[in-house]
Order: structure tokens, then C-alpha cells, then sequence
């Protein structure tokens, strides 16, 4: 079946409208009633009390709402309410950022325009965008957003701004021709499209989809199918709740029978269980984890990069492979003057010199010949022509001084057609035909040169130079125009056949340069063992040109049209897509294949960009990044992370944050299962050798309130480091649970158990039950503060300048020191903690044994890195 761009108005009204005639109100209440109202239909959004009732969910969550049902039934309430509580606020603050999150489909209807100007009984009228149906005439002008797909029945040098949906920078000349053949989007030169707007000229199209059938709808439903990606950190915590709490709770049941065995009471047998069960899983660590990632979002806010989600923060540290729209990314999405070319010589913008005669003509004319204004900042027009003015106002050759000097007596619009325009002015030398547009065209009608001050007549060989040049420039993914004139003996109305016999002056070429810090960006993306991929909706021999510019593409072997993958399974594309770099001419089904393939093949995916065509691919890449200044709304609420500078290096830091931010929050994992595990073997050490238990709930549950939380909180805000970026990336299924890391959680753990019992066999040996408990308490409680040192980096640290670089531990270490010395030294609390008050030869040995953890730990790590 063919498509609209296939076939011909006449085929279509009839297809669509039954005759050639424009619609009646008739026609539209029953096209209204066929095909519903212009605008996007919503999924409906899951409600506050399920999104909250699903953040209990996790298994650690379950395990510890058993653990404090079955104390709550023991009488242990103190126990079953702090747990409560911890879980609850985790789940406020994960109910608090879904809400916030995913509001893409609101942008999207947004995006339409707000009315229309249509006709309907014969007459032109203004509606709502709402209204507009199939078979609608749509009539559009410069500076109109575009409220439906359809095909253009009229055109007068209509240029439309695509970018949002194609992401091709510069605006599409449009056609009334029929186009043979199977196009892609961006060439479909006949159609307009929803969400677009135009730029230059006027037309009128007849509305051929309209609502989710549109390609913006299109990529609604794409949005509604893709989902959200959990973070290497969220996948490896889940799974790390779950084994941690079956060994957890492995412990404690083999706990629970020795104390039987031992002919101890079964209620608090299996009360003090659970205690060590509540005290053992770090209940804490989500809200740890959370506090970490907020604080590193206010670090990366004002570095220009705003975190949507928070678990984006790590996530952005485990990538390995970005991949980058180019427009308004890599570039500048503004075009510039590249090069002139006068008398056989190619002159660089920075060389080009207003007071050479060549120059300033060849500026003058461009000028002169050109529709766009610069106003304070606020471009108008194509933005080819502004790039000519930007050129001549920061030569200090304002065009408005230029064109007060010499007005435009008549003119020849741009038709996209001839793919040339005319104008003419009175000079000082006489009366003058400016003509620019496309080489190929305008050589054709050349019949003089001006070179060496002279006016000669072409020669073929003339013409091989400035093709040759031409396709110099187009290779390198330059879009040129040619600079002619004719002169008149008097003011004429300018006429096509004017148009003839001209005089080359010049080319002039143009780009939408890279910003100048993508190939540093792309440098230490590179250097970080992180693999950059562009993917744009423009030209291949653009794209290219910008990747080699930036150090993405090093082969052409590496760049590709997006046609190329069409008809390759997603097992292929899987293979294909390795050892590619650059995709051209993309749709956003492509860009949605892209990641996916990289994602099959273990990585982990940024996609950056700003268009409302890439929103879907920024939803389905793990890490989304979009745009602030040039993004549309619909790729921010897409995105994880905003970029406020629209700078590509922002992502560089937003990685090394990320990475240090992950760093940390493993530095804090290791620190409170090291010491969880120095409480567990003290108890298995005491029911083995038949003790007494070393510790009452009560003591377990201080523990866990103040000697996890607020040392793990001060590691996960460590001052960051730049070695991170020396790594290579974390492989997806790398587990924080590795063979080393379980070492030195043993090992350190070991070390603490040790100094607590020897602590607790000091405060034994009267047979002094509640003294070798208070003992091996305070031990414990110290021990972990000291170890919040011990756990700052995997390297010695105690002779290093960085020893004492981290206020938050200073002031979680003295918080407690003040705390467990109250505890164990006011009488008034003993009856509260089950403790006893103790002397000062009792403290010493307490703070000794506590502090000893320091350097032995401390030199096991020097003899680990040697």
C-alpha cells in the first residue's frame, strides 16, 4: 500500500474525504465521531497508596516487618516501632520520587499547537489545535507550530523546523511533488508533521493523521512501552538484601538453638534472635544509600547537572557506553561560517578581514542578498542566512548599517525549486543583482568570474575549481552557498530570466561547529573505558564530519544510516552494533534498537539528547540525559538527568561523581557489615564457649541506631577523588558482594569480635555478668566509630593528609563517643540500657581495646597492598 508521500492530492482527498472538495461541517462532526479529538490519549497513572504499598515490596523490607510483628507480640515494642519507622520513611521517600518522575505524556500534549487556522465551508477559520480532523486544509506561515500530520498541497518557500523529531539541524525545504519509493521521515519532503514548526515561506496541508496516529503519537506509545531501568546499585542491593538476610537469619536460628541447648529460657531465646536479627540487617542502609545520592545530586546540581532520579547519580558511574544525539549536544545547534572562497583561495573564518575589498563584497552581498534579522540576541530567519549575519556583526560590520545603506529596490524570493533567491540594490558602482544559492544550480548560469580585480568570462577550468572546492567542502559536511551578481543600467522589477549571465564572487560554507569541549569530553570518555556513539536524524557526510572532529569516528566504516538496520533481527543488530560509532538519518524506533542491543550485550546506556524523537530511547536507556536549554519538555521529563548547560562534559563529571558516589556507598556497606559481623561472632563465640550473652536487646538496638547510622552517612560523603576515572567501568553483573570485599568484611570484622570479647573476658573474671556486658557493649559501640577510619579507602590512610579530610565523620565519631560515654559513666541510665556504671581504669581499657582496631587494621591493609 503506498504511502501519503506516494500519491498525489487528488488521491487523497478522495481517499480520504470521498471528493475533491474541501470539508463541510457535516464531513467534520462525522470524521470527529470516525477518528475522536485531535490530542493525545494518557495512560492512567497508578495512585499515591500503590505507589507506597509497592515500596514494600523489597524482601528486606518483609523480613524485617516480621522481625518487628513477632517483637511487638513479645512485648518488645521499643524494637517493632524503631523498625517501623525506618522502613516507613524509606518508603515516603520512594513514593515521594515515582510521583515526581515520568510525566513525559503531559509534555507531549502540551507540544501541540494551541489552535489552527483551517478551512471549512469554504471559508478560512481559527479553532482549537483539538478540533482538527482527517481531511482538514490546514493553512500555516512563518513562525506556526504544525498540529497534525499531512501532505502539502500548497507551498510558497515553506521551510519547517523538524529537529525535534528528526534531529536534523537545519529546517526542511518543503515540496508539493509526489516522491517515489520508500523514504525515511526526515526526506519525506511533502509531509509536515505534528509538533514541528515553520520557519520561512507559507503553505497549506491537507490533515492526513492527527492525534496517537501521528509520528509524535507514535512516539507516545513508544514512551508507554518502554519502561524503567533499575540501576546496577538498585539490582545489586536487592540481591544483596536477600542473601544477607538468609544468612542473618541462618545465624540467629542457630543462635537461638544453642541457647536452648544450653538450658536457656526459649521466650528469650528467641527474643535476643531477633534482636541480633534487627541489629544485624542494616535496616538503615536504603535510607543511607538515599542520603548519600542527595547529597551528591546538590554536588552535581551545581556542576549543571540535575538529578530526576536519584538512583541516576550511581547509575551514571557503571556506564559504558553513551550514546549522543549530535544537534544541540556535540554542536552548538547554531550554524556558522566556516570558510570563504574568493579567487581560487579558501580563507578561514578567523582569517576573513572586513577591510581586504574581496572580503568585505563577499560579506556585503550576503548580507544584502538575505531575509534574517539579529535583534539583541533574537534570530529570525533560516539559519543559514543568520550565520552570514553573526559573521558580519562580530566583524563589526553591523548588517543593519549595511542594508540602511544600500535597500533592496526588488527581489526574487527563495524558491526551493530553483534553490536560489535575488535581490536588488542601488551600489555605489550602479545598480546591482545579488543572486545566492546552491553551487551545482548557480555555476550553471554563470557566464563571468571576477578574479585578479577583473571582470573575465568563466573558463572550464574556473568551473572544475569551484566544483572541485564545492565537493571538498561537502565531504567534510559543509553546506555551502555561491555568491553571485549581475549588474543593471537601471532600477528594474527583477525577473526569472534575470537570472542568467551572472558573475561568480565567492563560496561561502557552513556548519553547526562542535561545542569546543566534546573532544576533550569525548577524550576522558574514552580514557574512562567508556565507548561514545552518535545517533542524529541528519546527514551521514555531517554526521561523520562532526564525529572525526571530536575523536567519535576514527574509521568510515564505523558510520551508518539508520536504513541499514531496518531489516536486521535484534540478534543481529546485537553483532552489528560493535564496532559502529555514528548513525545517520535515524528514526526513534533505531534509537530504541540502538540501546536495547547495547544493553543486551551486558552494557550499561546513556542516551543523551533533546528532541521529543528521543524521548523514548531516553527512557529505555538505563541512564537518560537531556537537554536543558535546547530540550523539549517531554525529553526532560523522560530523562534521569538534566543537563542546565546543555554541555556534553558536564556528563564526564556527572560519571566521576557518579563513581566516587558508588565508591562510597560500597566504603559504608563494607563498614556496617564488617561491624555487624564483629557483633555476630562475638555472640557465636560466647554461646560456643558456653558464656553468658554479651549483649541485652536494648544494647543491640543502640547499636543500630547510632553506631550504624551516622558513621555510614558520614563515609558515603567522603571528599571525592579523581582516580575513579582511572577505572574502567563496573561490569553489569558485578556483584558488591565480590571475593575481596567478603575478606575484608571478615577480616575487619574478626578484629572488632575480637577486641569486644577480650573486652568482655576483662570485665568476666569476678563473675560479673552485667560489668563483662557493659564491658564488651561500649568495646563494640567504639570499635565501630574508630572503624568508620578504618573504612575511608582500601589503601592505608592513617599517615596520609587525608586522614582528617572529612568533617562528618569527625562529627559522627565525637557524637557518639559523647553518647556511649554518657551511657556507660551516669548512673541514672543504668536501669534504662541494662548497663553498668564504670570506673575510669574500666573506661581506659574500653577506649584502649576500641582504638587498637586502628592500627592493627590499618597495617593488615599495608600488607595487603605491598
Amino acid at each position: 500500500m503506498k504511502a501519503y508521500y506516494n500519491k498525489s492530492i487528488s488521491e487523497i482527498r478522495k481517499e480520504i474525504n470521498g471528493s475533491l472538495k474541501p470539508l463541510n461541517d457535516e464531513q467534520v462532526k462525522r470524521n470527529q465521531e470516525k477518528y475522536g479529538l485531535n490530542e493525545l490519549i494518557e495512560t492512567k497513572p497508578k495512585s499515591i497508596p500503590m505507589i507506597f504499598i509497592e515500596q514494600f515490596q523489597d524482601f528486606l523490607v518483609i523480613i524485617l516487618i516480621i522481625a518487628a510483628l513477632v517483637s511487638g507480640f513479645l512485648g518488645d515494642f521499643e524494637s517493632a516501632l524503631v523498625i517501623l519507622i525506618v522502613i516507613t520513611i524509606n518508603a515516603v521517600l520512594g513514593t515521594v520520587q515515582t510521583v515526581k518522575a515520568n510525566q513525559s505524556l503531559n509534555s507531549l500534549k502540551e507540544l501541540s499547537a494551541p489552535n489552527a487556522k483551517v478551512l471549512r465551508n469554504n471559508k478560512i477559520i481559527e479553532i482549537p489545535s483539538k478540533e482538527v480532523t482527517i481531511g482538514d486544509e490546514v493553512y500555516l506561515e512563518a513562525g506556526d507550530y504544525i498540529p497534525a500530520d499531512g501532505r502539502i498541497i500548497e507551498n510558497k518557500s515553506m521551510k519547517v523546523d523538524e529537529s525535534a523529531l528528526t534531529g536534523e539541524s537545519l529546517a526542511v525545504e518543503k515540496s508539493t511533488a509526489v516522491i517515489e519509493g520508500e523514504v525515511p521521515l526526515g526526506d519525506r519532503v511533502n509531509m509536515v508533521y505534528s509538533g514541528s514548526f515553520v520557519t520561512y515561506g507559507r503553505g497549506s496541508f491537507l490533515v492526513t493523521e492527527i492525534a496517537m496516529e501521528t509520528e509524535v503519537g507514535k512516539i507516545a506509545q513508544l514512551l508507554k512501552s518502554t519502561s524503567d531501568k533499575k540501576t546496577p546499585l538498585q539490582i545489586n542491593l536487592d540481591n544483596f538484601g536477600k542473601k544477607l538476610s538468609i544468612i542473618i537469619m541462618a545465624f540467629c536460628a542457630l543462635l537461638f538453638v544453642l541457647n536452648i541447648l544450653q538450658g536457656g529460657n526459649i521466650g528469650n531465646a528467641f527474643m535476643f534472635a531477633i534482636a541480633l536479627a534487627v541489629a544485624a540487617i542494616p535496616e538503615a542502609l536504603s535510607s543511607i544509600v538515599t542520603i548519600v545520592l542527595s547529597f551528591g545530586t546538590q554536588k552535581m546540581a551545581k556542576e549543571g547537572a540535575i538529578i530526576r532520579k536519584l538512583q541516576a547519580v550511581e547509575g551514571l558511574g557503571s556506564v559504558s557506553v553513551i550514546c549522543s544525539d549530535k544537534t544541540g549536544t556535540l554542536t552548538q545547534n547554531k550554524m556558522t561560517v566556516e570558510d570563504y572562497y574568493i579567487e581560487e583561495k579558501r580563507i578561514l573564518a578567523k582569517d576573513i578581514d572586513p577591510s581586504n575589498p574581496l572580503h568585505k563584497d563577499l560579506m556585503r552581498l550576503s548580507i544584502l542578498c538575505n531575509d534574517s534579522t539579529n535583534t539583541d540576541g533574537q534570530e529570525i530567519g533560516d539559519p543559514t542566512e543568520t550565520a552570514l549575519i553573526n559573521l558580519s556583526d562580530s566583524l563589526n560590520v553591523p548588517a543593519k548599517r549595511v542594508r540602511d545603506a544600500y535597500p533592496r529596490l526588488s527581489e526574487l524570493p527563495f524558491d526551493s525549486d530553483r534553490k536560489m533567491m535575488s535581490t536588488l540594490h542601488l551600489l555605489k558602482d550602479g545598480y546591482t543583482m545579488i543572486t545566492k544559492g546552491a553551487v551545482d544550480v548557480l555555476i550553471k548560469r554563470v557566464k563571468y568570474i571576477r578574479k585578479n580585480g577583473q571582470i573575465l568570462e568563466i573558463t572550464a577550468d574556473d568551473i572544475k575549481k569551484i566544483n572541485d572546492m564545492n565537493m571538498e567542502f561537502s565531504k567534510n559536511g559543509l553546506r555551502v552557498l555561491a555568491i553571485t551578481y549581475r549588474k543593471f543600467d537601471q532600477e528594474k522589477a527583477l525577473m526569472l530570466e534575470d537570472e542568467n549571465d551572472l558573475i561568480f564572487l565567492g563560496l561561502i560554507s557552513m556548519m553547526d561547529p562542535p561545542r569546543v569541549e566534546s573532544a576533550k569530553a569525548v577524550e576522558e570518555c574514552i580514557q574512562a573505558g567508556i565507548t561514545p556513539i552518535m545517533i542524529t536524524g541528519d546527514h551521514k557526510i555531517t554526521a561523520m564530519a562532526i564525529a572525526k572532529r571530536i575523536g567519535i569516528l576514527t574509521d568510515d566504516s564505523q558510520a551508518v544510516e539508520g536504513s541499514m538496520i531496518d531489516h536486521l533481527t535484534d540478534e543481529q543488530l546485537k553483532q552489528f552494533v560493535a564496532d559502529k560509532r555514528v548513525y545517520a538519518r535515524v528514526s526513534p524506533e533505531h534509537k530504541i534498537r540502538i540501546v536495547k542491543a547495547w544493553q543486551e550485550r551486558g552494557n550499561i546506556v546513556a542516551m543523551t539528547g533533546d528532541g521529543v524523537n528521543d524521548a523514548p530511547a531516553l527512557k529505555q536507556a538505563n541512564i537518560g540525559v537531556a537537554m536543558g536549554i535546547t530540550g523539549s519538555e517531554v525529553s526532560k521529563d523522560a530523562a534521569a538527568m538534566v543537563l542546565t548547560d546543555d554541555n556534553f562534559a558536564t556528563i564526564v563529571k556527572a560519571i566521576e561523581n557518579g563513581r566516587n558516589v558508588y565508591s562510597h556507598i560500597k566504603d559504608a556497606i563494607q563498614f556496617l557489615l564488617s561491624g555487624n559481623f564483629g557483633g555476630i561472632l562475638a555472640v557465636l563465640y560466647a554461646s560456643i564457649m558456653a558464656l553468658p550473652v554479651p549483649f541485652a536487646p536494648v544494647h543491640l538496638l543502640f547499636i543500630n541506631l547510632l553506631t550504624d547510622s551516622l558513621p555510614a552517612i558520614a563515609l558515603g560523603m567522603e571528599p571525592h577523588s579523581k582516580e575513579v576515572m582511572k577505572e574502567k567501568p563496573r561490569p553489569i553483573n558485578e556483584s558488591i558482594l565480590t571475593k575481596p570485599f567478603l575478606i575484608d568484611v571478615g577480616i575487619e570484622g574478626f578484629v572488632i569480635a575480637l577486641m569486644t570479647m577480650l573486652a568482655f573476658t576483662i570485665g568476666y573474671q569476678d563473675g560479673n555478668t552485667v560489668l563483662a556486658s557493659t564491658m564488651a557493649f561500649a568495646t563494640l559501640c567504639l570499635s565501630r566509630l574508630v572503624h568508620g577510619y578504618n573504612c575511608k579507602s582500601k589503601k592505608p590512610v592513617i599517615f596520609k593528609k587525608g586522614f582528617f579530610n572529612n568533617i562528618f565523620l569527625q562529627g559522627a565519631f565525637l557524637i557518639g563517643f559523647i553518647l556511649i560515654t554518657l551511657v556507660v559513666t551516669m548512673p541514672f541510665l543504668q536501669t534504662t540500657f541494662k548497663v553498668q556504671t564504670l570506673n575510669i581504669e574500666q573506661l581506659l581499657i574500653v577506649y584502649g581495646l576500641a582504638l587498637a582496631n586502628l592500627p592493627i587494621i590499618q597495617i593488615i591493609k599495608k600488607i595487603k597492598n605491598r
